[in-house]
């Protein structure tokens, strides 16, 4: 029998699973991608790639060994620190630890390296999708062009345009924001922050905030700082001056240790404002024939270090489902949803029950518990 051409939404990385998961299996794909190019914005920082779910959607996608090449030793030493700078938890990184550490512009571009010329159609910005009936969809693109496909994925992100196809749902603020700052040359430039961080991830918490932080490639110490805050506090912040926002930001933080705050007041790139939004946790929709969704689409959630390993997982889990079932791609769709909507919600949960680790009254005692293994740890 023949397969379905599979359209796909979205050139991240649960798209691109899903492209070369297809590929692998003979199945023909086309993925459209809003971006101009591969390289049109910065993919990002580190990713912990799981045993659980990453790595089995990069071994069904024949990339493990491949991934493997990129994985940046060292970098799985996780370091809790108190406020004043105390050291509460140091793990080193001993090699033995199962989430290697990539950066995600260079897994990216391993997938994207794995697809034929031409599988992703760049400068293709979604401006709408509309059902024509018998399970085909139209989907309609900024620049003017249209497709026509009997078998749509949204892999298009929290704000997926393929969503309202299926679903009413539409992301709400969790009530808690993310500013990202970049240091550069830290050994060099910031090597007092360089020293608190170390050489993986380090995090120093209180309830409602927080500074997390990861040294990366190139000496590169990547932070998200945390605030419990309605949205319009950050209206308030005036991000539009970058001097003056990470001033503001800092202020909160009055009291903790400067190599922290230096995360903020020394970014050698302007603050950045990411607000946490999430759909609801146990979001699910009624098939649909001819779409489904994967990835953030499907099931955003609060940050937990799973989002990217769960797109790519979904987007394996739906190619194998389509190569299971050749000829009958509404089968394929309802095995693969039957799957999906238990898998996220209990993730989601897990999601939401680590923020409150790391961020709620009792932070940061819930999160070293949770790598401890130690209830109530101190």
């Amino acid at each position: 029998m023949t397969s379905t051409h599979v359209t796909i939404v979205g050139a991240g990385l649960g798209g691109l699973t899903l492209a070369r998961v297809l590929h692998v299996h003979g199945i023909p794909v086309t993925v459209y991608e809003g971006e101009a190019s591969p390289t049109a914005r910065s993919q990002g920082g580190m990713l912990d790639i799981h045993e659980s779910n990453g790595q089995p959607a990069l071994r069904a996608a024949g990339l493990y060994d491949a991934f493997r090449d990129l994985v940046l030793e060292g970098r799985e030493a996780m370091r809790v620190l108190a406020p004043d700078g105390t050291v509460l938890l140091d793990q080193p990184d001993d090699g033995t630890g199962t989430r290697p550490e990539v950066q995600r512009g260079a897994l990216r571009r391993l997938l994207l390296d794995a697809l034929p010329p031409g599988t992703v159609r760049w400068g293709h910005k979604v401006s709408g999708v509309r059902a024509l009936g018998g399970g085909r969809h139209e989907v309609t693109f900024a620049n003017g062009a249209t497709t026509v496909t009997d078998l749509l994925v949204g892999a298009d992100g929290a704000w997926s345009k393929v969503r309202p196809l299926l679903s009413a749902a539409t992301p709400e603020y969790t009530g808690t924001s993310f500013v990202e700052t970049y240091l550069h040359d830290c050994d060099t430039r910031h090597p007092a922050a360089a020293g608190a961080v170390g050489g993986g991830a380090m995090l120093a918490l209180a309830p409602g905030k927080g500074i997390q932080a990861h040294r990366e490639s190139g000496a590169t110490l990547h932070t998200y700082v945390a605030l419990s805050k309605p949205r319009d506090w950050f209206d308030g912040v005036g991000f539009g001056d970058p001097a003056a926002a990470s001033a503001r930001i800092a202020r909160e933080f009055d009291g903790w240790a400067p190599e922290l705050t230096a995360l903020i007041t020394d970014g050698d790139t302007p603050p950045v404002l990411r607000p946490l939004h999430t759909l609801p946790a146990a979001h699910r929709w009624d098939r649909v024939p001819g779409v489904t969704l994967l990835g953030d689409a499907a099931h955003l959630m609060i940050p937990s270090g799973e989002g990217a390993n769960l797109a790519m997982y979904d987007g394996a889990r739906l190619g194998e489902a389509l190569a299971a079932h050749p000829g009958d791609a509404e089968a394929a769709l309802a095995a693969y949803e039957r799957e999906l909507f238990p898998r996220s919600a209990a993730e989601a949960a897990d999601a939401a029950e680590q923020h409150d680790f790391m961020f709620g009254a009792d932070a940061p005692r819930g999160l070293l518990g949770m790598l401890t293994g130690e209830d109530g740890a101190a």
